[in-house]
């Protein structure tokens, strides 16, 4: 099996927003516990952002990966698997047509940009998997479900998806 690999790299505004995070966090727990001397509502609001910050950082996109049969791609432990069969187009988007996608429930900013999306634009929930804020390749599915992702070679991401997808096709035809 031809496995092609295609990594996600952090860019420095990512790296400057999740420090801000993870420092904003630190001093409200802080603030609290110094506030309620230590209180239920400190260890409970410490216990919530513990919390968050784990289940977020399980969905923080790793690598995209594209073998003869499917796309997958890989968090931390959430994996995204989409049957090449099933792929009705993959394009490259510019950073401008990004500007209507806003957050439903993921991350933003936080080690990158991923989970449920808004398009304002279409009035439709998309996923999202990107450690920078630009360089996009939109991947629409045959139930028309779009996908986002962005990685250092999206020119390439979209010539190995368009070629395997063709193979693809041409495989069932022949066997069909």
């Amino acid at each position: 099996m031809n496995e092609r690999v295609f990594r996600f790299r952090f860019s420095r505004r990512v790296w400057m927003l999740s420090m801000v995070y993870l420092i904003v966090f630190a001093l409200l727990a802080y603030a609290l516990y110094r506030l309620y001397e230590g209180d239920y509502l400190s260890a409970w609001f410490s216990s919530c952002i513990v919390a968050l910050l784990a289940l977020m950082s399980l969905s923080i996109p790793r690598r995209i990966r594209i073998d003869d049969k499917r796309l997958r791609v890989d968090c931390l432990l959430d994996m995204t698997e989409i049957p090449l069969g099933e792929i009705a187009s993959v394009r490259r988007v510019e950073p401008s047509e990004m500007k209507g996608i806003v957050p439903l429930f993921g991350g933003f900013g936080f080690f990158g940009y991923y989970g449920h999306y808004l398009d304002v634009v279409q009035v439709e929930r998309v996923k999202l998997y990107a450690t920078e804020w630009n360089r996009f390749v939109e991947i629409t599915d045959i139930y028309e479900d779009r996908l986002y992702l962005s990685c250092s070679e999206p020119d390439e991401l979209v010539a190995v998806l368009n070629e395997r997808i063709a193979g693809q096709s041409a495989e069932s035809v022949s066997q069909g």
